[in-house]
């Protein structure tokens, strides 16, 4: 393969993504024994890919580095015998997605079904299991049980939704913008509020006091407090993302008295740490799930990798409706 028809997308320093990042034409490595050489047909503009390339989230890259925590791929030759040219998969772990083609370990691989949508396979890895692990990892939610979350319209919190509403779990979600409203309760949604203490008060009404099982909160803050007051008692708290950048308020009394149970999620580190056979039972229900259309993520516009900052500058458009990908 020559390297014209190869391309990447690098960044040889952290900084603003726009400002730091290139594209680079190279030379795909042929896989190796245990390795795939995978097309990819579509991965995600992340929040976390966006944190990597500013210097700002949790792992740090060795520079120059190529951007991309979860994609959809074609496999196009094969070091290993469970995969074969024309396989569909995604992957588990980073593999430099912003990119044309990457050469990976196979048992970072999840093939999917051949008749799901690349688009939403490559939506995959995170944020539906991030919803899967919301509602199971920590504390297992029942038929019936409540949930709260905020952040109701994002990828995570639709997620959810969907899950929950095939699973009969009901669900509380708070959003900022009083349009989104019906669109939440359309996809599944028992209760949709506007995250303010007007829909606090909804809320507790709804639920008939304060007896959620659990508590999903990916803003922080006063949003982030007003979840902690609709848990029963030994109700688990879970904080998955931060995008008020406030920090939890945690009152003496939920803890001491109501005994809430406060954690993080950050399903990366399940990702790498649970057994094999765990990781991918949840990502064959997901992937199942997917292929049906019972969980879909919304994808508002695809770019090919020479207009990443025009993909970029989507990310800010106030009419942006869903998910901004890449499609080289």
């Amino acid at each position: 393969m020559s390297t014209e028809t190869a391309t990447r997308l690098i960044f040889r320093q952290n900084g603003k993504p726009a400002d730091v990042l290139e594209t680079q034409a190279f030379a795909p490595r042929p896989p190796q024994p245990g390795e795939v050489l995978a097309r990819i047909l579509a991965a995600p503009v992340n929040p976390a890919d966006l944190n990597t390339i500013e210097g700002t989230y949790g792992v740090k890259l060795e520079l120059p580095a190529t951007p991309g925590i979860e994609g959809c791929g074609v496999v196009e030759a094969s070091g290993d015998a469970a995969f074969q040219p024309g396989d569909k998969v995604i992957f588990l772990r980073r593999a430099d997605t912003w990119s044309t083609h990457t050469t990976v370990p196979a048992d970072s691989l999840f093939k999917l079904p051949p008749e799901i949508d690349p688009l939403q396979g490559a939506m995959l890895k995170v944020n539906p299991a991030t919803a899967w692990r919301l509602l199971h990892g920590i504390e297992a939610a029942k038929p019936g049980d409540w949930i709260v979350q905020n952040a109701g319209n994002s990828a995570v919190g639709r997620c959810v939704i969907q899950i929950a509403r095939d699973l009969g779990i009901r669900t509380i979600s708070f959003v900022r913008r009083p349009e989104l409203l019906e669109e939440l309760r359309l996809l599944g949604g028992d209760h949709v509020f506007l995250d303010d203490d007007d829909g606090l008060a909804a809320a507790k009404s709804a639920l008939g006091g304060a007896n959620a099982a659990l508590a999903f909160n990916a803003v922080g803050g006063d949003s982030a407090l007003r979840l902690m007051k609709l848990l029963r008692e030994s109700g688990t708290h879970i904080t998955y993302g931060a995008m008020g950048r406030k920090p939890l308020t945690l009152p003496n009394g939920l803890l001491i008295f109501r005994d809430i149970r406060v954690r993080g999620l950050w399903v990366t580190r399940w990702v790498e740490n649970a057994p094999a056979g765990e990781v991918r039972a949840v990502y064959q229900n997901l992937a199942a799930r997917v292929a049906s259309g019972n969980l879909n993520q919304a994808v508002d516009a695809t770019f090919p990798l020479g207009k990443f900052r025009e993909a970029l500058a989507r990310l800010d458009s106030p009419e942006r409706a869903g998910k901004v990908l890449f499609t080289p």
